[in-house]
């Protein structure tokens, strides 16, 4: 048998490995996910901003509550699970749009720097440089504090700023590495824009590595928007989103577990599971 023969069976061998149980389970827990997150507004059993002060801190059905409240109420009688859904949502669309943001716009940026080179790579590397030992939650709390009016829109932008300087090492390496390749320097002597070569060559080679980053950056965002919203700084009621209630939940810790307990166990099966998904295609990615 050759080696190209055996390569192609390895190939098919390895296309062909069912998903292991933990990644399906990862994977249908993050699609429940995504379709609370759309359908958060239809499927509330009561809105976010109702309260019933004759019926704060009922417990959950499995702290021995009742199905009219199966997460139970609030410290102001508002229903916990219309409340987890609203935050699901509000939590998973900062950190998404975060997501994609950083992505895009250091993806441009590495490749920005790949392509001039010179000053102009040293000037991007001099501003990764300084996001890299910068802690994004210092920097987003000065953004926060200086800067007047915070609201959400604000607030995706600072999502935005976490992590951008790993998709610009990412693309910048690849970029560069690719500029090598005999059939780049062959578009670039037959006259082809370095513009088009980025964008229709060296991009889409790059993006299955840029995705996998994606999905791994994707829980380290959830966890700093939660951690801002727990500190007070980010979501402002009356709306609400997974760090809200685990703030709010930490001051009736002892009289009202489930408060703090739902959203962080949310939090925890969240990033978990959508890093679970990450190796699982990185492992992928590299058999191929």
């Amino acid at each position: 048998m050759s080696v190209v023969s055996e390569i192609a069976l390895s190939k098919k061998s390895a296309a062909a490995e069912p998903i292991p149980l933990l990644v399906k389970l990862s994977i249908l827990f993050t699609l429940l996910l995504i379709f609370c997150t759309i359908f958060a507004q239809w499927i509330m059993p009561y809105p976010v901003t109702g309260t019933d002060l004759l019926n704060r801190f009922a417990p959950p059905v499995l702290f021995g509550g009742n199905w009219a409240h199966p997460f139970g109420t609030d410290n102001l009688g508002r229903d916990m699970l219309s409340l987890v859904l609203r935050a699901v949502q509000v939590s998973f669309v900062i950190a998404f749009i975060g997501t994609i943001g950083g992505a895009i716009a250091g993806t441009i940026l590495g490749l920005i720097a790949a392509w001039s080179g010179g000053i102009i790579d040293d000037i991007i590397g001099i501003f990764v440089d300084f996001q890299a030992t910068m802690p994004f939650l210092v920097l987003a709390l000065a953004l926060l504090a200086v800067l007047p009016n915070a609201n959400m829109t604000l607030f995706i932008i600072i999502m935005c700023i976490y992590g951008w300087e790993r998709y610009t090492r990412l693309a910048r390496s690849v970029a560069l590495a690719a500029k090598e390749s005999t059939f780049v320097q062959a578009l670039a002597v037959t006259g082809t824009p370095s513009w088009r070569i980025y964008s229709l060559h060296i991009l889409p080679n790059a993006m299955g590595v840029l995705l996998v980053n994606m999905s791994l950056n994707f829980p380290a965002t959830i966890l700093a928007e939660t951690s801002l919203n727990f500190l007070g700084i980010g979501i402002q009621p009356p709306d609400t989103s997974l760090g809200v209630l685990m703030g709010i939940g930490r001051n009736h810790i002892y009289n009202a577990p489930w408060l703090a307990l739902i959203p962080g166990l949310i939090i925890l099966l969240a990033t978990l599971s959508v890093s679970i998904i990450g190796d699982w295609l990185r492992d992928k990615i590299d058999q191929n």
